[in-house]
């Protein structure tokens, strides 16, 4: 309900301020007029109850200009019902003229009508050309039967496409809507295109398609484009909705008027005021929304005398769409190197929607969204290029050098630069990749210039900074240099969708001049100009493993691609027909090389120093690393093998990504935890000694108890005698004997008495585990004592069995009442152990998550005498019953749930159980 519609209108009853004579009566009947004939009844609720209210409270004034009254009477209405159709207006000599209903002429008149109201002209390339003023109703159709269909609608079936032209339909009927929708679409299945509710008669009328029609149907495929003005209305609004919200056409033009099924002009009893209401309304199920008031917005906004050019080009523009979507396919299926992705395109290239397609740069746009995602493949790119910008592509045949000395030699001066750096730090810069070939002039050239200069250098800069590009084939004689020459490695492969055929490139085992080994660091520098062939080299240094790569992030230049531009537009297409595949047999797609340092390009050789001053320390850290982890960790098979994997990595180079202590912490922690399985072994960087985990506990004092046992416990009882307690910290063992006293009064006292207990650990994270035989002691009998766990401490090499106490504080819960413990993924360390203890001996039940798998306690040790600190789990807990260790791996609960869950799960199933008892009686 519209519960704000009185307060309107009694705002415009109070607006009614120019004194004089005014009937009240004038009011009342008008609201009566609305409540009987306005199409939207929902919103008048309360009207006339409003409205007396106001003339009763004397609210109204007297207004004795009519014409000013009748302009009160419709901003008032208007505002209060959102609606600029409604409107009022005093016409004392007002005459009402009904027009005859079109069937009821006589045929002549009915022909004559047609033929003054529709217009069919066949247009070049056999584009239909319809223009109908008024859309005639069913009636009239009926009536005229063989003669519209012999002279209009089986012509334009005839028809390649079709320019429908309303924009001078300024009259018509409903009736006639769904024929023409009709005409357009399929027989079957029919379609649910209007809904017409009227106010009047209080009916409801539902518009659908005909499964039969007069004459041939135009059908679904060809194009549709539907001229619209401002002048526009009514039935013929309903056609351009109906059909562009179908995506069946398109509509061209401008925006409609925004008319209504039925608007009558009502004379105001007893008055010379007339109010304009509309009586019906029309409500598309396609969309949920109307036509009416705002009118329909064309797909391509243009001036009316230009929408028919606008039309005819816009149908040029699809009609060459086929040829264009074949010509690309064409292309993918002849080019595209990733050949097990071409089928799927090609089906997907075929089943694209393109109704909305208006344009060249709008069908570019569109398949290129498409390509992209079902090919993940940033290469393969459609393009709109205006005025047809050129295409420049390489030629491969500019990489050949001629074989000539004295032109090499030049060359290489002009590709080429060497320098020895301070730190005996060697420098390279290549500008561009040529065609190398091992054995070659050029190799001996540069053997000379290059390696032979570097062979002794500590390290070696490869400046990368300005490289555009060039021979991919280069690359694998270059990296050869980088290698050890005793040892064959695949270092890419080469896929060619054109020659069909695959290379791998490999290390060479001859090379001219002295190899640079696999040892000493390598540093390539990049900038945002860096492409092609040039970010391949720095791709692969970090794919070898072979060494950093520090500055800015690639240009991501696509490459080994062709583009083709589609005959007769501005459309054009990347190819990608070479695919690239690292020594992993990863394809690369390029998109740009993020550096493992990235700074400014031209600060870039001032990080190489101290990037390499920090890697000269790098192999001590690691090794320091594996040592303090042979020593500490509590499982010392799986230390010596951690310590191996950090050995076996750093040989391998998997640390020259590695460039400052904040990324070694990361990458010593990821090689750490997955080496071992154990995700509490890890490295942070800290810049002062960190505090011990550990520290000893303070006993409280006696003022402090009281807070401690609030802050801790948290105790309920639950229906059916069922007790609940929580705490988020495990304390240690001096500390609860200290508040043993006021625990038992406060706590345990109230909860010793219940039938059932739920123990919430589902925020306890840990902290001390001294108190766990104490705490489970509570649920076991005096005797005898049982065994919980089995402690092995890495620090002391000694195994320690936990028990049950003899004694303890206060009366015990006892072995027979149900136990719930509560879990979460961060239950953790001392909470861990106490709730798997209590598993293992079958004396609870838990509910809830997978627990973190926490250590009772790990040591913080540094590394060297560096910034870097190793926490290192030295003690592990052995299961009581099976003798192994779970502590890895955590407790996994009886019955899986979400953590927030957990608590009324356990509820469910003790009352499943205490059922299950009553009925066993």
């Amino acid at each position: 309900m519209a519960q704000h519609t009185p307060l309107l209108f009694m705002l415009l009853i109070c607006t009614l301020s120019v004194s004089t004579s005014f009937q009240p009566a004038l009011v009342l009947e008008m609201a009566t007029i609305l409540l009987e004939n306005y199409c939207f009844p929902e919103n008048l609720v309360g009207m006339q109850e409003a409205i007396e209210q106001a003339i009763n409270s004397g609210e109204i004034l007297q207004i004795s200009d009519r014409k000013t009254l009748a302009s009160v009477l419709t901003v008032g209405v208007q505002g209060a019902l959102n609606d600029p159709r409604l409107t009022v207006s005093y016409e004392p000599n007002f005459v009402p003229v009904m027009p005859p209903a079109l069937p009821s002429l006589p045929i002549e008149q009915l022909i004559w009508l047609v033929r003054n109201s529709v217009k069919l002209d066949i247009l070049e390339n056999n584009v239909g050309y319809l223009r109908i003023d008024r859309v005639i109703g069913q009636e009239t159709t009926a009536k005229l039967g063989s003669l519209l269909r012999d002279n209009i609608w089986d012509k334009v079936a005839q028809t390649s496409s079709l320019i429908l032209d309303l924009r001078y339909s300024t009259a018509g009927e409903l009736s006639g809507v769904p024929f023409i929708i009709s005409f357009f679409s399929d027989p079957e299945p029919v379609i649910h295109i209007d809904t017409v509710y009227d106010r009047p008669s209080n009916s409801t009328t539902e518009l659908w398609t005909m499964p039969s029609i007069m004459g041939e149907r135009y059908g679904k495929k060809k194009d549709v484009i539907i001229l619209t003005s401002k002048r526009t209305v009514g039935a013929a609004e309903a056609v351009a909705y109906t059909l562009k919200n179908l995506k069946r056409a398109i509509t061209v033009g401008e925006r409609t008027a925004g008319g209504s099924l039925n608007v009558q002009k009502i004379r105001i009893p007893q008055s010379e005021f007339y109010i304009t209401v509309p009586v019906a309304r029309s409500v598309s199920p396609i969309t949920g929304h109307s036509w009416e008031v705002s009118g329909v917005s064309p797909t391509v906004n243009t001036n009316t005398k230009d929408a028919v050019t606008k039309a005819k080009s816009l149908l040029a523009i699809r009609s060459a769409i086929p040829k264009v979507m074949q010509k690309i396919s064409d292309i993918i299926r002849r080019y595209y190197a990733f050949t097990d992705r071409v089928p799927v395109l090609i089906q997907h290239l075929q089943s694209t929607d393109i109704f909305s397609v208006v344009s060249e740069e709008d069908l570019a746009v569109r398949l290129n969204q498409d390509l992209q995602t079902v090919s993940e493949d940033p290469r393969l790119v459609i393009r709109y290029m205006k005025d047809n910008a050129a295409i420049v592509e390489e030629d491969p045949a500019l990489d050949d050098v001629p074989d000539d000395l004295e032109y090499l030699k030049v060359l290489v001066d002009e590709m080429i630069k060497v320098e020895i750096l301070q730190h005996n730090t060697g420098y390279l810069r290549f500008d561009k990749f040529v065609k190398l070939s091992a054995g070659s002039k050029l190799e001996e050239l540069m053997a000379k210039k290059v390696w032979e200069p570097l062979k002794d250098t500590n390290n070696l800069i490869i400046d990368l900074r300005y490289n555009a590009g060039g021979s991919s084939t280069s690359l694998a004689l270059i990296l050869s240099y980088l290698q050890d020459t005793s040892q064959k490695r695949n270092f890419f492969t080469i896929y060619d969708k054109i020659q069909n055929t695959t290379k791998e490139y490999d290390s060479l085992p001859q090379i001219i001049g002295p190899s640079y080994g696999s040892k000493r660091g390598v540093y390539v520098l990049t900038s945002y100009d860096t492409a092609s062939a040039g970010e391949e080299f720095a791709y692969l240094i970090q794919s070898l493993h072979r060494g950093t790569v520090i500055g800015e992030i690639t240009s991501g230049t696509l490459m080994h691609s062709k583009t083709f531009q589609i005959e007769g537009t501005d459309i054009a297409i990347t190819v990608p027909f070479i695919n690239f595949l690292d020594n992993n047999g990863e394809c690369w797609l390029g998109g740009g090389v993020v550096p493992d340092a990235i700074v400014l390009a031209e600060e870039a050789v001032e990080h190489v120093h101290e990037i390499a001053a920090f890697h000269q320390g790098l192999e001590v850290l690691i090794e320091e690393t594996g040592e303090l982890v042979e020593k500490h960790y509590a499982i010392h098979e799986v230390a010596l093998k951690v310590s191996k994997v950090l050995s076996s990595k750093r040989a391998e180079g998997l640390y020259w990504p590695v460039v400052d202590f904040e990324s070694l912490a990361s990458q010593l922690s990821a090689d750490l935890q997955e080496s071992s399985g154990d995700h509490r072994l890890h490295v942070f960087h800290c810049d002062v000694e960190p505090e011990s985990l550990h520290d000893v506990p303070k006993i409280p004092t006696a003022e402090e108890v009281g807070y401690i046992v609030d802050a801790l416990f948290k105790i309920e009882l639950l229906s059916g005698n069922i007790g609940y307690l929580r705490f988020d910290m495990m304390a240690d063992i001096e500390v609860v004997k200290a508040i043993g006293p006021q625990l038992i009064k406060l706590v345990w006292s109230k909860i010793i008495n219940t039938d059932a207990l739920i123990i919430d650990m589902r925020y306890n994270t840990g902290g001390y585990s001294t108190a766990i035989p104490l705490l489970c002691t509570y649920f076991f009998d005096a005797k005898p004592l049982r065994h919980l766990y089995t402690v092995f401490d890495r620090t002391t090499n000694n195994m320690t069995e936990v028990m049950t106490l003899p004694q303890i504080r206060g009366q015990r819960y006892g072995p027979s009442k149900d136990v719930y413990i509560l879990t979460s993924h961060m239950t953790g360390s001392a909470a861990e152990v106490f709730t798997r203890s209590m598993k293992d001996l079958n004396r609870a039940t838990i509910i809830g998550e997978p627990t973190i798998g926490g250590s009772l306690s790990s040591g913080t040790y540094q590394i060297g005498d560096s910034v870097l600190y190793a926490s290192i789990p030295n003690q592990v807990v052995l299961s009581a019953i099976t003798g192994k260790v779970w502590s890895i791996s955590g407790v996994e609960p009886h019955v899986i749930a979400q953590a927030s869950d957990a608590l009324p799960v356990a509820q469910r199933i003790i009352a499943a159980r205490l059922l299950q008892k009553e009925q066993g009686k």
